[in-house]
């Protein structure tokens, strides 16, 4: 006979652990116990040495649904005769290492209970198990127990606490377990934030939104805002309240039938859709989806979700072929999560709030996916996906990385593992960074961490930057922009070794003072090497190029043929006085920053083909270049490569040339766009074959938002495959700057 003490960490708590670890003993004919702690879940066991191995192998191989086991340690200690198999009390000691779950979709136990006449939560809207349910979103402490969520609110009836108790129970310890005699309830508020008089808040939301008004409905993480897709004229004035222009709105679909009725989904996007953690995708539209235009203009995607809470599916339950899903917030703020907080700030878009009783103590948006090269890729990394770690290579102190400026997120560490934060948002607004501060604060306090040491960005004008300077109090360390990039991807797939890192984005603090973007850097998680870059390009009107690509365009007409050629009519709508000033100032270098920024150059490119000249939001110039691009164009535009400084230059110049005279020439712009693209692939694979000559390696790394564009990143991969590079690309990480937080994290813990 043996006892075997096994100390298992990683997502083990609040995800049916302990019943399954009872019931594996109950099946071997062991006896001892199992208790969660403050690390994860600690066993003992006892019974014939073969019996136990084969115990052990059943925990790694049969483990719950939701579980994630990141170690699992084994020590034999003294045999105690014990009996029976026991589930103890949760303890709590000086190591905190313990995780918590990511909020999950409804369970198919649950959904077959929700929809089951006879059973005694038949269209509850608050169904869970241990299988499924809210997780990070209503957790306040650890270790992961009731009294430690939101659900503490909500005392347990007798049914209810005697699942809660049962180790056979699929209920067994749910800590958001609840049901219609103890649990959380529907209210329907108008727009006021006064109680509307209903018996049934449930059906006269459904009937408010078949009639077209604009809902404001509490989910996992926050509010969304909700309109039935197939109305035209609800959407758009869903646009207009929200004062969002012409940024993509989410969608709902009742099921993986209804989504395959408005947009092609393949194996790997159905698989992305049905997963557990319920992401945005993005698909391709179908060309008789019979919803309204207005949902996503000039675009060829939908960003479509499945139901992943039971009011959800309640919701959908009622013939809508889809509903807008949209954050809840006027544009740049962020998500409202709180029910007074959103009666205030959006009772002038929704014209009622469904409303709930359980609290959200951690605001979460729905993260967004893609598949891109055959593999799956986020976009934005939140709810479904958090908290779960990244594996370090190394045990760190514990370190704050407080991320870029826009689409922020925060890192902390602690021993190997990162612990990526939910999509913060651009901290240019003030209530996102109260947010940041917010999510800082609830990251250290679930986690058990006080950091060390604290990683920034570069650019001394961020919001992150002056946290880190000012108001965290902590030792700084200051990572570059463009390394951090690098390091997130490196560190996203376990690697240590070297590589070329390409790094192509809008802009980023760069170490010579200019603005970087368009980047070819030798490094690896310790330091880099800048080898290669475009051609530093002014910026007319500094920041005010990012939102007028018109001036992207004239930056480079000007550099080139010194005024605006007389075929180029892009400006003819751009007021005679404005567009002189504009242009004097970029030939003198007034208010013109330099940047070798892959972004603005997209930006040039559609704005000559006149598809955007202002955008209302970021990156939409590119991601219009990239709808309409032909991606079977054979023939690259041309280019310069010259040497500086040990450096490698990428003159675009050719390139616009021959693009003036494609335009000239009658050229279509998918032909034009198609062509573009092609060029910046074959230039990549160019650039990588001299640094390969120069440094002898032969890993390359794609990273930066510029490679959220799938065209682009497919094109690249096979140039890179066919010259026998072996190449990284993010999949769990964004490539945007959602991914910099990692980076910066990694590079500090190596130094």
């Amino acid at each position: 006979m043996q006892r075997q003490k096994i100390i298992i960490e990683g997502i083990v708590q609040g995800v049916g652990f302990r019943p399954f670890v009872y019931q594996l003993a109950e099946r071997f004919g062991l006896t001892g116990s199992v208790c969660n702690d403050s690390r994860g879940v600690t066993i003992e066991v006892e019974g014939k040495a073969g019996v136990l191995h084969q115990f052990v192998a059943a925990v790694r191989s049969e483990k719950p649904p939701l579980s994630v086991i990141q170690s699992l340690d084994t020590q034999e200690i003294s045999v105690q005769g014990s009996i029976g198999f026991k589930i103890l009390q949760s303890s709590v000691d000086e190591t905190r290492r313990a995780q918590i779950a990511p909020d999950t979709f409804v369970c198919d136990d649950c959904l077959k209970e929700l929809f089951d006449p006879d059973d005694r939560r038949y269209h509850y809207p608050f169904i869970n198990c241990t299988n499924c349910g809210p997780r990070y979103t209503i957790v306040t402490g650890i270790p992961y127990d009731r009294p430690l969520t939101t659900m503490a609110d909500f005392p347990l009836c007798d049914n209810c606490q005697a699942e809660y108790d049962d180790p056979i129970s699929r209920r067994f310890h749910a800590q958001p377990n609840a049901c219609p005699v103890c649990g959380p309830q529907l209210q329907l508020l108008a727009s006021n934030g006064q109680p509307v008089a209903i018996e049934d808040p449930l059906s006269e939301a459904i009937r408010r939104l078949k009639k077209g008004q604009v809902l404001a409905i509490k989910g996992l993480g926050g509010y969304h805002l909700a309109v039935d897709a197939g109305n035209q004229k609800a959407v758009l004035e869903l646009r207009r309240r929200k004062q969002r222009d012409e940024k993509p709105f989410a969608l709902m679909a009742g099921n993986l039938e209804a989504v395959r009725r408005i947009a092609h989904v393949g194996d790997d996007e159905a698989r992305l859709l049905l997963g557990v953690e319920r992401p945005i995708v993005l698909l391709q539209k179908k060309a008789d989806h019979k919803l309204a235009e207005s949902i996503s203009p000039a675009n060829r995607y939908f960003g479509v979700m499945l139901p992943y809470t039971p009011l959800h599916f309640l919701l959908l339950q009622d013939g809508f072929e889809a509903l807008v899903m949209t954050s809840a917030n006027l544009s740049d703020e962020p998500i409202a999560f709180e029910d007074d907080e959103a009666c205030q700030r959006l009772g002038a878009i929704a014209e009622a709030f469904l409303i709930h009783n359980r609290r959200i103590h951690t605001r979460t948006d729905d993260s967004i996916a893609r598949v891109m090269a055959d593999r799956p890729l986020l976009l934005r990394r939140s709810r479904g996906f958090v908290p779960r770690a990244v594996a370090f290579s190394v045990e760190s102190r514990p370190i704050l990385a407080v991320g870029a400026e826009l689409k922020n997120t925060i890192c902390l560490t602690r021993g190997d593992r990162a612990f990526l934060s939910q999509h913060v948002g651009d901290l240019k607004n003030l209530e996102v960074y109260d947010s940041f501060k917010q999510t800082i604060n609830h990251l250290q306090s679930i986690l058990e961490v006080r950091p060390e040491r604290i990683a920034h960005d570069l650019h001394p004008d961020y919001y992150s930057t002056r946290y880190a300077l000012e108001e965290s109090g902590l030792p700084t360390v200051a990572v570059q922009h463009h390394h951090a990039h690098l390091a997130s991807c490196l560190a996203e797939h376990g690697v240590e070794e070297p590589a070329i890192g390409v790094i192509f984005d809008g802009i980023g603090y760069g170490a010579d003072g200019n603005l970087w973007g368009g980047e070819f850097l030798v490094g690896d998680l310790n330091g880099y090497q800048r080898v290669g870059h475009f051609r530093y390009q002014p910026m007319p009107g500094g920041d005010l190029a990012t939102k007028e690509p018109w001036r992207m365009a004239l930056s480079y007409l000007l550099s080139i043929y010194g005024e605006i050629p007389e075929s180029v009519k892009i400006f003819d709508g751009i007021a005679a006085n404005e567009l002189r000033l504009v242009a004097q100032a970029t030939m003198k270098g007034i208010n013109a920053p330099l940047a070798s920024s892959c972004g603005r150059l997209f930006d040039a490119v559609a704005a000559l083909l006149d598809l955007r000249q202002t955008v209302s939001f970021e990156g939409q110039a590119a991601m219009q270049l990239e709808m309409v691009a032909d991606p079977a164009q054979p023939q690259p535009y041309p280019y310069l490569l010259s040497h500086a400084d040990d450096l490698i230059i990428f003159d675009p110049q050719p390139l616009v040339e021959d693009i003036v005279s494609d335009l000239e020439a009658g050229a279509s712009t998918a032909k034009i766009a198609g062509r573009f693209h092609g060029s910046l692939a074959g230039m990549i694979e160019d650039v990588c074959s001299q640094i390969r000559q120069q440094s002898g390696l032969s890993l390359v790394v794609l990273s930066g938002g510029v490679f959220q564009n799938c065209l682009l990143t497919e094109m690249a991969l096979e140039c890179l495959n066919k010259s026998d590079f072996k190449v990284l690309t993010h999949s769990l990480v964004p490539p945007n700057d959602g991914g910099i937080s990692l980076g910066q994290a990694v590079v500090a813990a190596h130094q």
